[in-house]
């Protein structure tokens, strides 16, 4: 089968040619590896593992044809490098962890290699997590593969336009404020953010612990919904960690949406949306309509608060987290220091890039003395009664339907000198993580300029099944 023939294939219509024997692991690891190579100026890919992909595809290939392959048997995917892979380096798209090697595997990787993946390289995102477009990287930014001269988002941009322009059947990323869910409606690809606990976060650097989350980016609803099942599940080694059963998220998906009833809110249909992704969202809602849903208008109030809640919340958890990385236990340390105190102000302030130090101050001050109780801790109060919003919907609605992203994909370089603008462009995806709950985009067409339109719904936490069912049948009616 040549390149050509693949390019938009998820992975259940892979798996089918896998098994049949139509096509070996190592085709589809040669033509990714490929496709890397020919699209080199995406910049997607922080590092690639050619020779381990390769050893990898003959392992599985062995397994395959034993009848004795995993769940994810010739599934190449691509990893957001901030996530641990051992023997690997784990940038954080960072200086100051640009040369650091993993020790060990993070449980989500474990999981994908007990059911036969077969990881292709690391990609590149917002150093730590930070930021909205990929282009806050020390390797430099991420270019959107519909449009080059555009930002696939972030802050998984590198996994998201991996998946969108055929350099892996699937990748993870991390959520902590919609940077799968963002970059996949930028790219035009399915983008998951389970419910918080969902997902080991054992081997994920931290950013802000309390919101991030690992999810998977496909081409589909259905690989979605696959690869939860593998990398889900209760694990000793995160306190976080649910310990609930696994649902069967396959039982439903193809049962289509009569019946139910679906929210949308009317605070995310407001001013500073763009008047195609309206269109597009509104669609999507006459779609879910027309196929026996009940749709009715909602409110979740405490929305205008979100934006200020999270970037309080997140950058003080930033804050905490990066306080360890100081020049003296690992990464990157400053040249030509005596003085100690000299050797922490400059490994940092050369290690780290400006919108990583920005966040830390941010952090540091609200959690200043004389400023926490006036910030912090009245965002965790506003944190609660915007869960509390969503736990209210939830008693009468399995599902809310918002955009995923107020916009297309902006510009490169158009909003990097006005952060307040940058950060509003999560203002749809934030309220998910601040409250726990899980969220997906799903492409829902594109705008006059060709570029992709994300639709975004969010569930109730642990209750990724009804979303799952819910955007199976958006997908096929969208004929993505």
């Amino acid at each position: 089968m040549s390149i050509g023939n693949l390019d938009g294939l998820d992975y259940h219509s892979i798996r089918g040619l896998l098994y049949k024997g139509e096509l070996s692991c190592n085709d589809l690891v040669e033509n990714y590896l490929n496709q890397i190579d020919a699209k080199k100026d995406l910049n997607a890919f922080i590092s690639v593992f050619p020779e381990k992909a390769r050893s990898r595809a003959e392992e599985v290939n062995k397994k395959i044809r034993a009848g004795k392959g995993g769940r994810l048997a010739g599934l190449v995917i691509a990893i957001k490098d901030i996530l641990a892979i051992k023997n690997e380096k784990v940038t954080c798209g960072s200086r100051i962890l640009s040369n650091f090697v993993s020790p060990f595997n993070a449980t989500a990787i474990d999981k994908l290699l007990w059911e036969d993946a077969i990881i292709i390289g690391k990609t590149n995102l917002d150093e730590f997590g930070m930021g909205s477009s990929s282009e806050n990287s020390y390797f430099g930014p991420v270019k959107n593969p519909n449009d080059r001269n555009r930002v696939p988002g972030g802050s998984s941009g590198g996994s998201a336009a991996a998946v969108a322009a055929s350099m892996a059947s699937a990748a993870l990323g991390t959520d902590t404020g919609g940077s799968v869910r963002q970059p996949a409606a930028m790219c035009g690809v399915v983008g998951l953010k389970p419910s918080y606990g969902r997902v080991s976060r054992y081997g994920l650097v931290a950013f802000a612990s309390s919101l991030d989350q690992v999810g998977p980016i496909t081409r589909s609803v259905k690989d979605a919904a696959l690869l939860l099942s593998v990398i889900a599940g209760h694990d000793d080694h995160d306190s976080t960690s649910a310990a609930l059963e696994v649902p069967d998220y396959f039982a439903n998906i193809d049962r289509g949406v009569a019946g139910l009833s679906i929210g949308y809110p009317r605070e995310y249909f407001t001013e500073g949306l763009s008047a195609e992704v309206r269109e597009s969202i509104q669609r999507a809602l006459k779609i879910l309509e027309n196929g026996g849903a009940k749709v009715e208008e909602i409110s979740l109030p405490h929305t205008e608060c979100a934006i200020s809640t999270y970037y309080i919340l997140a950058t003080a958890e930033a804050s905490a987290n990066l306080a360890r990385y100081d020049g003296a236990h690992y990464g990157f340390r400053a040249d030509g220091i005596t003085e100690l105190s000299d050797m922490y102000e400059q490994s940092r302030s050369q290690g780290f890039g400006e919108e990583v130090k920005r966040r830390i101050m941010l952090g540091t001050y609200v959690l200043s003395a004389g400023y926490y109780e006036a910030y912090y801790r009245k965002a965790q109060k506003v944190r609660t009664l915007i869960k509390r919003d969503f736990d209210k919907v939830f008693d009468r609605y399995g599902c809310i339907v918002t955009p995923t992203a107020p916009t297309t994909a902006f510009k490169i370089g158009e909003k990097l000198d006005d952060p307040l603008q940058m950060y509003l462009s999560d203002i749809y995806t934030i309220s998910a993580n601040l409250a726990g709950i899980h969220g997906m985009s799903i492409p829902c067409g594109k705008d006059s300029e060709n570029l992709p339109i994300g639709v975004q719904l969010l569930g109730q936490s642990f209750n990724e099944s009804t979303t799952f069912r819910i955007g199976q049948y958006l997908q096929e009616e969208f004929g993505n």
